[in-house]
């Protein structure tokens, strides 16, 4: 499988391998601090994107998400090392309108990283927005989905699973699962049939933070086909599940969220996000016995200063 990725269009922008760890009782595999733009999981999948690109000689890229989306922030740094022209398409569709969700955090790192970006209201104006891009730019723009979810990002996943396979087999062979926050489907599909391709026996277990279960399955299901017939792998659909963890909305915290944020920094120094990774690791434990499993930190840590007025100390408590 390696020789069949190395032969796919390819830029290097993270730092690989990333560390596997234990921590608070369980291992976490620590895809935040894969490097450029503060790190997450969507820069495997913007490599292979990028670099399908730079084959095609495109010079202008856009992309879609929320108004903190940290795949737009990721594409933008991507697109700053490589010279490229970054459009941001953000729908403000999660409900907040506080000064730190619109002017922090990753909206800020867009900003820095010399974006030109294009707040909408709702995904219907973001289409005709993207529309509009591909006329102006015609075949020198690459139009990135949602996530980076496609065919060609998700073998990003497929490289990071036979990573990660390989790093279970000399520091923790008894760990039977994964476990990850999935929105887009592209990093449980390419994890999946990664894994599958490495000959790994365990699980991956998916908890669905932008959707519903049903709607997070099929999207994973669709990508696992389409890389299932590209590189040749099949794979046992009992070998993945996906589980509910929306709670109250998308980008929108709950308690057992919040909790495990504040637990995690203060046993371990180590940071998850309001939108993905928090509510994923509330979840954790109903995957099975954490010392069986690796949970997949996708990065999102910018989003944190984004979310302040959620997580700040109330100071009239402060010390009682």
């Amino acid at each position: 499988m390696q020789d069949v990725l190395a032969d796919r269009p390819f830029v290097d922008l993270g730092r690989w391998p990333t560390p596997l760890e234990p921590v608070d009782g369980t291992w976490i595999k620590r895809d935040d601090l894969s490097g450029l733009g503060l790190g997450g999981n969507k820069l495997r999948k913007l490599e292979f994107l990028l670099g399908a690109a730079a084959a095609a000689g495109q010079d202008t890229v856009v992309t879609t998400g929320a108004l903190q989306s940290n795949h737009a922030r990721l594409t933008a740094a991507a697109c700053a090392r490589l010279g490229l022209a970054c459009h941001l398409v953000l729908v403000a569709t999660v409900p907040r309108s506080d000064q730190h969700y619109r002017e922090s955090g990753n909206v800020l790192l867009d900003d820095l990283f010399g974006a030109t970006v294009h707040v909408v209201p709702d995904h219907a104006t973001a289409e005709r927005e993207l529309e509009h891009l591909r006329r102006q730019h015609g075949d020198r723009l690459c139009s990135i989905p949602l996530g980076g979810s496609d065919r060609v990002g998700a073998l990003g996943y497929v490289a990071g699973a036979l990573e990660l396979a390989a790093q279970l087999d000399a520091q923790a062979p008894h760990v039977r699962r994964v476990v990850v926050a999935t929105s887009s489907g592209g990093t449980v599909a390419g994890l999946v049939t990664g894994l599958a391709a490495a000959g790994w026996a365990g699980e991956v277990h998916g908890i669905a933070v932008m959707e519903d279960v049903a709607a997070a399955t099929a999207r994973v299901e669709r990508l696992v086909s389409e890389l299932g017939d590209d590189l040749g792998v099949s794979v046992d659909r009992t070998a993945w599940t996906v589980h509910a963890g929306l709670g109250p909305g998308y980008g929108v915290t709950d308690p057992a969220s919040l909790d495990a944020i504040r637990r995690l920094a203060a046993a371990s120094g180590i940071l998850l996000d309001p939108v993905y990774t928090a509510k994923a690791y509330a979840h954790l434990d109903e995957a099975g016995p954490r010392t069986e499993t690796v949970f997949l930190h996708t990065g999102g840590v910018p989003a944190l200063f984004a979310y302040q007025p959620d997580l700040v100390a109330d100071p009239t408590t402060e010390g009682d």
